[in-house]
């Protein structure tokens, strides 16, 4: 329908597209702080596909409809899943538009080495 790739490896490189945090009929979740977590339980579902972690992110962009009064709620959640450093870099974005949803995450991860 959309024609893009939930990811694509490249080289050693995972690049993931934005995940959002959508329901199952793929409408966006109402509730703030639930759609953050379920955005990053996508991304975290992608990463798994992939044989990758959080632990294996290192370049993170977000994007909020209204980062100043989402970014405590969103704070609380990226603790959870990226909480230790080293940390990834990270860049936050204000939106005035993500096809109906307020939160967005997109990263790129290094694909781990085989042993």
């Amino acid at each position: 329908m959309n024609r893009y790739s939930a990811a694509i490896r490249s080289g050693d490189f995972l690049f993931v597209s934005g995940q959002v945090g959508s329901r199952d009929d793929g409408s966006p979740e109402p509730v703030f702080e639930q759609q953050v977590q379920l955005a990053f339980d996508n991304l975290a579902a992608v990463l798994k596909a992939a044989a990758c972690t959080f632990d294996d992110v290192v370049d993170v962009t977000i994007f909020h409809t209204d980062p100043s009064t989402q970014w405590e709620t969103f704070a609380a959640i990226r603790l959870k899943a990226i909480g230790d450093a080293p940390y990834p870099n990270w860049t936050a974005v204000g939106a005035n538009w993500l096809a109906g949803f307020d939160f967005e995450i997109k990263v790129i991860a290094r694909l781990p080495q085989p042993t």
